[in-house]
């Protein structure tokens, strides 16, 4: 047995007979972990990084062979790439097997922050989908609205509701993703100190916890439509026992998803209903520990009332948007405050049914503030794949790329001559956010509270 891996949970994995309980316990020791990035493909096509190995289950990931220092990387920043455990973009994998990418539906991301699922979707699924990307945690949504604002697309809504609240919306879903909270044993060699938080006990308590979270916002999810549940633990109690406590309501049914044999990736089946579930090993692939079930539901289902709202007139200018974002006839434009907001136009309805029962954190993507009749463009707007393409630009070194995300000086040496007023800071094509060129300095718009530090 391993001298610092729970016992209790070693024993148990062991009673499979194919599982390999040694090679699980070295690669715990060794230390020694996969590091993978996502690319967004509305910012890059190639991989920036060098000596890269493609992940099988994911098209646009990649395993680098050295893991960088992210922060220092202004391409992260402008939210160019995701770093993430290569385990969780299966997810992908489901949306194509699914064919959940040929059609626009709504999804919802119960359990979001930080936001890498979220971003996946976003990217995986058909482009004029709606997502609403939920957080409970008041102190973790900032960080899943950020990087949803990096990511750039105006079709999503971030929340910060308990689950209960989706039950106000019945019936209103195509897609739940519940990745629950768990004991996370899954993430014992990411996360030190969840060794020593792991007890049978606490596996007991995120199993009761699971369920309330399902039991309590799963009419939210329409007939036909799909539940991706999916946890970082190796427990079963947290993984098939829940799809089968799921199953025993005689709502939904398992559906299988085909996979690779030389992916590594474990099939197996519960003990009740042998739904079909997958087990992520780290000792087997390149990633860290995970479970993950597609559910679909075939109950009948209470569905939300859509009924149309009288469109109301937009309180923004006439005309104020037109040199700053693209597409306008497919955006729906408001105000919120000072500040203009665009958001599907397909999806104007949606936007009050949500605004109607739920606290939204953040819809759509923040353009700038009004100001008087100009307009002060925002950092998301910056970021957006909606900023009106052939905005003037300057084309930062990595040194004054790295100085304008500290919000220093950047050199005046540095600006083309034919460059004045309001301009995109980018480096190797990317926005990284606003300056504003004056005749002898420039302003650093970059926002105070998202600004690195020197390492």
């Amino acid at each position: 047995m391993s001298n610092f891996l729970p016992n209790s949970l070693v024993k148990k994995l062991g009673t499979n007979p194919l599982f390999d309980t040694n090679a699980f316990i070295k690669i715990h020791e060794e230390g020694i972990r996969a590091t993978a990035i996502r690319l967004n493909p509305n910012k890059l096509e190639d991989c920036p990084f060098p000596n890269t190995g493609q992940v099988p289950w994911c098209s646009a990931a990649y395993y680098l062979q050295d893991r960088p220092v992210f922060t220092l990387d202004p391409l992260f920043h402008a939210g160019a790439y995701y770093p993430q455990d290569a385990s969780s973009m299966f997810i992908d994998h489901i949306n194509q097997s699914l064919n959940l990418h040929a059609y626009s539906i709504r999804a919802l991301d119960l359990c979001a922050a930080p936001g890498g699922k979220s971003t996946l979707l976003n990217s995986s699924l058909h482009a004029e989908s709606l997502l609403v990307a939920n957080e409970i945690i008041k102190t973790r949504v900032t960080i899943l609205q950020d990087n949803l604002m990096k990511w750039g697309n105006a079709n999503t809504v971030t929340t910060n509701n308990d689950p209960a609240a989706f039950n106000r919306l019945p019936g209103y879903f195509d897609l739940m993703v519940v990745d629950a909270p768990c004991s996370g044993s899954g993430m014992f060699r990411k996360d030190a100190d969840a060794i020593d938080e792991w007890s049978e006990a606490n596996v007991r308590l995120c199993s009761e916890r699971q369920q309330r979270i399902l039991g309590e916002s799963l009419s939210a999810l329409k007939k036909d439509g799909y539940l991706y549940y999916s946890t970082c633990s190796y427990s079963e109690e947290e993984n098939e026992d829940i799809v089968d406590w799921l199953l025993d309501s005689g709502e939904f049914e398992s559906i299988e998803i085909p996979i690779d044999e030389n992916w590594g990736i474990d099939h197996t089946t519960s003990a009740k209903h042998h739904a079909h579930g997958y087990r992520f090993y780290p000792h087997k692939l390149g990633g860290e520990g995970f479970f993950i079930a597609v559910l679909k539901k075939i109950g009948e289902q209470e569905t939300f009332n859509r009924k149309r709202i009288k469109p109301e007139k937009s309180d923004v200018p006439k005309g104020i948007l037109n040199k700053w974002v693209a597409d306008e006839d497919n955006l729906h434009t408001f105000l919120h405050h000072e500040d203009v907001y665009v958001f599907p136009k397909m999806y104007e309805n949606d936007l009050k049914y949500l605004q109607n029962v739920l606290y939204l954190k953040n819809a759509g993507t923040n353009v700038g503030k009004l100001n008087r009749k100009e307009l002060i463009p925002s950092h998301a707007l910056a970021l957006s794949n909606h900023l009106k393409r052939g905005f003037q630009s300057v084309e930062l070194s990595l040194e004054d790329a790295r100085n304008y995300l500290r919000k220093e000086n950047v050199a005046l040496d540095a600006i083309p001559a034919n460059i004045q007023g309001w301009a995109i800071a980018s480096f190797q094509g990317q926005s990284l956010g606003w300056m504003k060129v004056l005749a002898n300095r420039i302003n650093n718009y970059y926002p105070k509270e998202l600004r690195i530090v020197n390492l």
